[in-house]
């Protein structure tokens, strides 16, 4: 067991950074990075950029080696446990193995890599809430054109795309009154919302395309007509003009719901990553793929319907493939991590130096 890794990983993990407060994880992995040679820098958004030069070659093109620093709710105080190979948090809150053990992989084959190419490292803020760092990231300071993002859960897949994605966002506006006097002088906004999204196709749409309700909020008292009440929706497709096409269905319909009680609305529908993916024998994916042969693992293709910032690196002309962390159950208080798949990992991104220093 590599017993430096498992240490920083929990090390990691007990540093609180969900979405939008990373500054001090940030600031840790700066103090990290200069100990195993990597110069690095934070851009204006607070996203952390990093460079390693060549080990045992020269002539070669650099790079990208891309990870998250922020994790999702609840995150705050994190107590890992290690027990019979297995990390998990102490139950109350997730691990932050999402994307903290990918960090840690890559941290420890940039220690033990006896050679590797120019190495460019990217830590992305916010990603998990609309992968608002990549989309803000510095990239004057990357030269990279093809790279690796550690960011997908199990080691035999290799992610090559992923959707569209649109959030959208409702403020329904009601009339207020009182709920057992006089209920016919006010306007139900709860009841506005819940007729529009009962009238919404929520779910799997077909297999690749998906639409969701994940929030709603109303009301500040049981006998009152509710005056407001909003609610927070999504559609993602690997196909964009199926996503548009959905996201637009989904407008009217909540538009026409929300008119036929009388109530007011603002919606917001808002395009955060467009569907994109390389293709399946790209340099990135044979490479990723003879690496993981190497550790035993027979690593496929696929495409999700989850977004990661590699859908913002490949439309940027990034050819960036998402390879496995090991993580389990991510997003979610019994979120988990075998020891053993992070050793693979690490080991596995240690052959993709070795194989892009060729």
């Amino acid at each position: 067991m590599s017993e430096q890794m498992i240490k920083q990983f929990m090390e990691m993990v007990s540093i609180d950074s969900e979405s939008g407060e990373e500054a001090t994880f940030i600031e840790y992995l700066m103090t990290e990075f200069k100990k195993i040679g990597i110069d690095s820098k934070k851009d204006s958004y607070g996203n952390l950029i990093g460079f390693l030069p060549a080990k045992g070659c020269s002539g070669k093109e650099p790079i990208l080696l891309s990870c998250h620093a922020d994790t999702v709710k609840p995150g705050k105080g994190i107590i890992p446990i290690l027990e019979d190979g297995v990390i998990r948090s102490q139950g109350e809150t997730i691990l932050g193995a999402d994307d903290k053990a990918g960090i840690a992989e890559m941290m420890e084959a940039l220690r033990i890599a006896p050679i590797h190419p120019p190495v460019e490292i990217a830590i992305s803020r916010q990603e998990e809430v609309g992968l608002l760092g990549v989309k803000n990231m510095d990239y004057s300071r990357i030269t990279a054109k093809k790279g690796f993002l550690l960011d997908n859960d199990e080691l035999n897949s290799i992610v090559i795309g992923g959707p569209s994605y649109y959030a959208i966002d409702v403020e329904i506006k009601g009339k207020a009154a009182h709920a057992g006097m006089e209920p016919e002088k006010g306007i139900n906004a709860i009841w506005a919302a819940a007729k529009a999204i009962a009238a919404l196709k929520l779910g799997r749409i077909d297999n690749e395309t998906t639409a969701n309700v994940g929030v709603i909020k109303g009301g500040i008292i049981r006998n009152g007509v509710p005056e407001h009440a909003s609610f927070m929706a999504e559609c993602r497709s690997l196909n964009h003009a199926k996503a548009e096409q959905v996201a637009t269905g989904m407008e009217k319909t909540i538009r026409d719901q929300v008119a036929s009680v009388g109530a007011s609305l603002n919606i917001t529908v808002n395009n955060l990553c467009q569907a994109v993916n390389i293709p399946a024998n790209s340099w990135t994916v044979n490479i990723a793929k003879k690496a993981f042969k190497s550790v035993g693992v027979d690593a496929k293709t696929t495409l999700i319907t989850g977004f990661t910032d590699a859908s913002i690196y490949n439309n940027k002309g990034i050819e960036m493939a998402v390879i496995g962390i090991g993580a389990h159950l991510e997003h979610s208080c019994e979120e988990n991590i075998n020891v053993v798949d992070m050793e693979k990992a690490a080991a596995a991104l240690v052959e993709i130096l070795r194989l892009s220093a060729e």
